[in-house]
């Protein structure tokens, strides 16, 4: 005796997981766009149907033989049941439901980055003694890293410093919402029970109006500073360390160019090829620092505008917000500092592809500020650099009260 036939089982990608779980909660009206299958998979479920399960194996949906196509699986499905639980599962709540706990009046904030000491300032001057709804990106929420469960952290945090907020998790990664704005509206809006204010778009304004892309979720930093050797670029880096270790507390870690040859690029030569591939190491050990919510500083030369690019997206990815610095100390004076008289030992020869010599330079044109260390002390970079990193809200302003952690 034979049962009938069991659909072929299939586990998404987590984005396209997202995807579905939209839909089902009904933030969605659709799956955007339908969810592809390979060949092989639509030949077997255009058989029996398809069963899609999470990564742990729970079965979330079926779709019928007749859903299948070349496209993918279109449709509403049937739904089996509810995924693994994820981290902070109760914050994922139905949108029926927000807008049903949340007054009409209530701000909603769109949180697709971690919330920075400006951000928590604005949100308090829009607000006005109204309700808060901080509504936070969290996907890819099957993933196990995911960058949601720090923003969603940080936004608790900030909930408790407010005189009246709630924080609900949406299963949409902020990089997909920022390559469809139109994916976000629809879901931000079934959420939403009044009216919308976007991180970065001066919530004091008028709500609903989106100006800012993508730029991060973690909260983490990675400063990099590029420049000539003797151009000061460490020595700037120590200092802004000491600083931000004094001032912030924050955990800080230093990626200097010479420490990181010694230990994790030990065998590799000063070819073009090798110094790409010291750069990228630093770049991601960086990038995984960010992620985890720590500062990253980074001073190797990095005399290539590609690879410095590469460390900008490696950080990205990873959630961690990415400031390039130029110490653009000119050549003569960094020969003149040189205490290690590498500079005489590649004009003599000795030393081969020595950049700023026998090699080249690609000055950065995309850099956030430029440091010529020959026109002004160290203390003087240091402090240029820190109010910088003010500016974009990684550390706090000194006139600023206690509870903006």
């Amino acid at each position: 005796m034979t049962g009938a036939p069991r659909p072929h089982q299939y586990c998404p990608p987590f984005d396209q997981l997202d995807a579905l779980e939209r839909l089902r909660v009904t933030a969605t009206r659709a799956v955007h766009p339908a969810l592809e299958l390979d060949a092989v998979t639509q030949q077997m479920a255009g058989r029996d149907g398809l069963e899609v399960v999470d990564p742990e194996g729970v079965p979330i949906a079926h779709f019928a033989a007749e859903q299948i196509s070349d496209r993918g699986a279109d449709g509403l499905p049937t739904w089996l049941g509810n995924s693994s639980p994820r981290p902070y599962e109760r914050f994922y709540l139905p949108p029926g439901h927000v807008r049903t706990m949340m007054s009409p009046t209530a701000l909603t904030v769109v949180v697709d980055r971690r919330l920075n000491r400006n951000d928590i300032t604005e949100i308090r001057h829009a607000s006005a003694g109204r309700a808060v709804l901080l509504l936070v990106l969290c996907g890819p929420t099957m993933s196990p890293y995911t960058r949601g469960v720090t923003l969603l952290r940080r936004s608790l945090e900030v909930a408790r410093s407010l005189e009246d907020a709630r924080v609900v998790a949406v299963p949409l990664d902020p990089k997909v919402a920022a390559d469809d704005p139109e994916l976000q509206d629809e879901v931000v809006s079934a959420y939403a029970p009044g009216p919308v204010a976007w991180l970065g778009a001066h919530t004091t304004g008028l709500p609903g109006t989106r100006t800012m892309e993508y730029s991060g979720a973690s909260g983490g930093l990675v400063l990099f500073f590029t420049g000539l050797s003797g151009s000061g670029k460490s020595t700037v880096a120590k200092a802004v360390r000491e600083a931000i270790l004094e001032e912030d507390g924050r955990p800080v870690s230093i990626l200097d160019g010479d420490v990181v040859r010694r230990h994790l690029s030990a065998g590799l030569t000063f070819s073009p090829e090798d110094r790409e591939t010291n750069i990228r190491r630093i770049g991601w050990v960086a990038a995984e620092i960010s992620y985890h919510g720590g500062v990253a500083i980074c001073s190797p030369i990095a005399p290539y505008d590609s690879t410095r690019r590469a460390v900008r997206a490696m950080a990205a990815d990873r959630g961690g917000d990415f400031v390039l610095v130029h110490v653009s100390t000119p050549v003569g004076e960094c020969a003149r500092r040189d205490r290690k008289g590498l500079y005489a030992k590649a004009h003599a020869g000795e030393i081969k592809d020595f950049t700023g010599v026998s090699a080249p330079y690609e000055a950065p044109t995309d850099a956030h500020l430029d440091l010529d260390t020959s026109s002004m002390t160290v203390e003087q970079a240091r402090d240029r650099v820190l109010t910088l990193l003010r500016d974009r809200g990684h550390l706090a302003d000194p006139h600023q009260p206690e509870w903006m952690i």
